[in-house]
């Protein structure tokens, strides 16, 4: 849903691709309480609803780390978690998602700091606000997106020191410009504490389909203001291509 829905395609054609996808196989949805400013949300849950289809015979996940203008409306403190995650649902018309990641590590916070201290009193809020969520029945499982391996570890490391959940993925960007923290940073973690993989960007925004090797289409993701920067992408892909 990230881009498309809610903002660059009409609901109706929200809907078709999500029956399709669905009715070919497609059972994990995946947005953010900042896609579109809550509208992707809003457009998922509608779907979801005119076509009751089993809860059970699909997953959502969403992400939580921008949510408003509001100091408090962002970041990973317990507060925003909590809130956001209840914005969520009340979005999606959902009673759960099946999982709830942490959009990126809380750089709002001291959390790069040297203190060691510090650092492991943050990871521990998170930990036991993504254990609230889940005991209260509002996600099944918790994960991060965009975290490095070490913030990761000390993550499940907190879990496991104080009986909290830890997390049970890592959402990473995976494509063939962009390989080595799949293949090489996370393994370690596959086989050491369990943690899978959910990608995203494949096609790496649109520039390994080879539509912008001449000029930037109209009405495609790169001709949207806030996705200009794709623009220098492309450029720098046809360059390393050459």
């Amino acid at each position: 849903t990230w881009v498309t829905f809610g903002s660059q395609i009409s609901d109706e054609m929200a809907e078709n691709v999500l029956t399709i996808a669905y009715e070919n196989g497609v059972n994990l949805f995946d947005t953010a309480e900042v896609y579109a400013s809550g509208k992707a949300e809003k457009t998922l849950g509608n779907i979801l609803k005119s076509k009751a289809w089993r809860r059970s015979s699909y997953v959502v996940t969403t992400k939580i780390y921008w949510g408003g203008q509001a100091e408090t409306e962002r970041g990973l403190s317990r507060k925003h978690i909590i809130e956001g995650l209840k914005g969520s649902l009340q979005r999606l018309q959902l009673e759960y998602v099946d999982i709830v990641f942490a959009n990126r590590m809380d750089s709002n916070s001291p959390m790069e700091e040297c203190d060691p201290n510090f650092r492991l009193l943050l990871l521990e809020e998170i930990v036991r606000a993504m254990t609230y969520v889940i005991n209260q029945g509002m996600a099944m499982y918790w994960g991060t997106s965009r975290w490095s391996a070490m913030e990761i570890m000390e993550a499940y490391s907190v879990a496991r020191q104080f009986n909290l959940i830890p997390p049970v993925c890592e959402q990473a960007e995976y494509h063939m410009f962009q390989r080595d923290k799949v293949e090489t940073q996370l393994p370690e973690l596959y086989h050491k504490i369990g943690v899978g993989a959910i990608t995203w960007s494949p096609l790496a925004c649109g520039l390994i389909t080879g539509k912008y090797e001449e000029r930037v289409p109209e009405n495609c993701r790169a001709s949207m203001k806030v996705y200009q920067w794709l623009e220098g992408e492309a450029a720098g892909s046809e360059e390393a291509g050459a």
